[in-house]
């Protein structure tokens, strides 16, 4: 049986698991890639949405390539 790990809402608006602090998105996307995921990446919700941390919605990608998705995201409103 597996234990379900107690999560809060961080000041930023990102899921932490209670007992570790570590952010939820970043343990999903790492079992998602099969590996660690290192300091010059992040992990982009598609949505939008940073407590929906489900596989599908998440992306690992470079911190410039997330930079200037955000910028272009920005730059449309």
């Amino acid at each position: 049986m597996v234990k379900k790990k107690k999560i809060y809402k961080d000041k930023k608006g990102y899921a932490r698991f209670s007992d570790t602090g570590e952010y939820v998105h970043r343990k999903v996307a790492a079992k998602k890639v099969g590996g660690k995921i290192y300091r010059d990446r992040v992990v982009h919700h598609k949505d939008g949405n940073k407590m929906n941390f489900r596989r599908g919605n998440l992306q690992v990608m470079e911190k410039s390539a997330h930079s200037k998705l955000e910028a272009k995201k920005r730059k449309k409103k």
